[in-house]
């Protein structure tokens, strides 16, 4: 049997990291699992409204800033590595947070979460149905499992 590889790399451009990398690391272990996941690499990187908004036009063809922007990786089939990158803004999550009346940690860990499950090929609809879809009821099993 073949032993599990997840690396995770966690980084950030602003001043303070909004939650610990070793918080991250486990978050996206935790999702790899529950997708059986084996192999994977993933990059999750904490930036400023700026960068997440030069990322959402320059590739997603969308204005202004967001909370999370994901890019995975094709992969040949359910057994190939998972190699993705996962973009977070803090101040986008902040606003989210203060509406959703949820701190900025269980915002910052949903997105995580989030960001994961659509690195290994899920997505779900847009608008309010979104929190309906079967991918929204996957992260919330996971979020439940990491407290």
């Amino acid at each position: 049997m073949n032993p599990r590889r997840v690396v995770v790399e966690v980084s950030s451009t602003l001043r303070r990291t909004p939650l610990s990398a070793a918080r991250t690391q486990k978050l996206v272990e935790l999702t790899m699992s529950a997708e059986k996941v084996r192999d994977a690499m993933v990059s999750i990187s904490f930036v400023g409204t700026r960068a997440i908004a030069r990322l959402n036009r320059d590739y997603l063809d969308h204005a202004g800033p967001t909370d999370v922007i994901s890019f995975g990786m094709k992969r040949d089939n359910s057994t190939s590595a998972v190699v993705g990158d996962i973009y977070i803004c803090p101040e986008v999550a902040a606003r989210n947070a203060k509406r959703l009346k949820i701190s900025l940690r269980q915002e910052l860990e949903r997105l995580v979460v989030h960001g994961c499950l659509h690195v290994v090929g899920h997505d779900h609809p847009e608008g309010e149905s979104r929190t309906s879809s079967p991918m929204w009821r996957k992260q919330e099993t996971i979020l439940a499992r990491a407290r």
